[in-house]
């Protein structure tokens, strides 16, 4: 066997390696960017049902505020296909069981008035109106400023 041709095929397997790992690499991209947004997604889907329940129990109405928050899940949940759909299936499934092994932290289910009491968690205010706002919120619950 030549000597070059020995090099060529050195020189494809090299080549064939490093479009692997690139190819390995941006899918592991892929996923933990839709790790990230089922994340926010779930933030933002218990935020809304704070805020309706909140709504409800004082009687009030803010339906502005409210659709915030479903057009901005629907941007999420749209963004979460795009990205599923460059992946295979196989790999759609490997992403829905890691994000079914996430637990949930439970400083984020904590009450934030116990929160407060432990001294974890700093007070926020909207920049807009200077309303307390939870910590996470995505929008202000009184005035409706994106936070």
């Amino acid at each position: 066997m030549d000597f070059n041709k020995i090099k060529e095929k050195g020189m494809e397997y090299v080549e064939r390696g490093r479009l692997a790992a690139a190819d390995l690499t941006e899918k592991g991209k892929i996923q933990a960017r839709i790790l990230s947004d089922q994340a926010k997604l779930i933030r933002a889907q218990r935020q809304l049902g704070v805020l309706v329940y909140s709504l409800a129990k004082g009687n009030e109405e803010n339906q502005p505020l409210v659709d915030k928050y479903i057009d901005m899940i629907g941007a999420i949940e749209q963004e979460i296909a795009q990205m599923k759909a460059k992946l295979t299936p196989a790999e759609v499934q490997e992403v829905e069981r890691a994000s079914a092994d996430v637990e949930i932290d439970p400083a984020d289910v904590l009450d934030p008035d116990e929160s407060a009491a432990d001294g974890q968690t700093e007070a926020k205010c909207c920049p807009q109106c200077g309303a307390p706002v939870e910590p996470g919120s995505l929008f202000c619950n009184m005035c409706g400023a994106q936070l």
